[in-house]
């Protein structure tokens, strides 16, 4: 199993800067990627970025050049451990819950973590 933490989540005003933070825990050797997903209220959960263990990154249209998405090994180990969310020129539409996600390399399985509430005042 793998566990997930989030932390980081707030209030912020428009045009400010946020950084979330996902600790992975347990079997993260089994990790391939970890990414952040988001959900409003009334709307589907979204991707908004993903880094695999090899480091390469994706980003939603809507937040690319304003979110950064990055990852730090879990210590001595060269598999994913902490990955943070960097949330710069922060938009009303940006508020949401955020969540971080795990994908299973050796499965289909997909782990989540509590979710963080992020709200942006305009």
């Amino acid at each position: 199993q793998v566990q997930l933490v989030e932390s980081g989540g707030g209030l912020v005003q428009a045009g400010g800067s946020l950084r979330l933070s996902c600790a992975a825990s347990g079997r993260t050797f089994r990790i391939n990627a970890i990414g952040w997903y988001r959900q409003a209220p009334g709307k589907q959960r979204e991707l908004v970025a993903q880094i695999s263990s090899r480091g390469r990154t994706n980003y939603a249209d809507s937040v690319k050049d304003r979110f950064t998405i990055s990852r730090d090994n879990a210590k001595g180990t060269p598999f994913l451990g902490t990955v943070l969310l960097q949330m710069n020129s922060v938009k009303p539409e940006d508020t949401a819950v955020y969540y971080c996600n795990a994908n299973d390399a050796f499965s289909t399985s997909v782990f989540w973590g509590q979710g963080t509430q992020v709200t942006v005042s305009s």
